[in-house]
């Protein structure tokens, strides 16, 4: 079977860097995706989705391929239960500046099939709404989104 992909765009009102300080602030992160992303941010170094419960658990693990703060950042995607024959799936961050707004296009790649691709679709919908929210008023919604039926 084939790979898939999905990419999802939002438009911010806030600065590349502020945006970037959101993908990659621990504790930030925590805040608006429910989990925090844990790493040194430089290029071979790992990095994990550590839930926000304080038991540092990791439901998402990967390597930073790419960091050019702040306008990309790839990360490789995988559960930390092992790899997947097909290889970790990709994330790819890309933001543009433009006046007042910053264009973020997430492109998650080598998604194993249809279910995976839908699943990232509902995820990074939740969590790139939350993230402009937060950005923009300070706050996050007042409920998490990925657990809206």
């Amino acid at each position: 079977m084939t790979a898939v992909s999905h990419r999802s765009t939002v438009y911010l009102r806030a600065t590349p860097e502020r945006v970037w300080h959101a993908l990659t602030n621990a504790d930030e992160s925590g805040l608006y995706w429910g989990h925090r992303n844990v790493s040194t941010w430089l290029p071979g170094s790992p990095w994990e989705h550590q839930r926000t419960d304080g038991s540092g658990i990791a439901d998402v693990i990967g390597i930073v391929e790419v960091s050019d703060r702040p306008y990309r950042l790839v990360t490789t995607w995988a559960g930390p239960e092992g790899q997947r024959a097909e290889g970790p799936s990709r994330v790819t961050f890309d933001l543009r500046h433009w006046q007042d707004l910053t264009r973020l296009t997430v492109t998650h790649e080598n998604l194993a099939d249809e279910d995976e691709r839908a699943d990232a679709e509902r995820g990074w919908s939740a969590v790139l709404s939350n993230l402009k929210t937060y950005l923009e008023t300070g706050h996050p919604l007042p409920q998490q989104p990925w657990l809206m039926p």
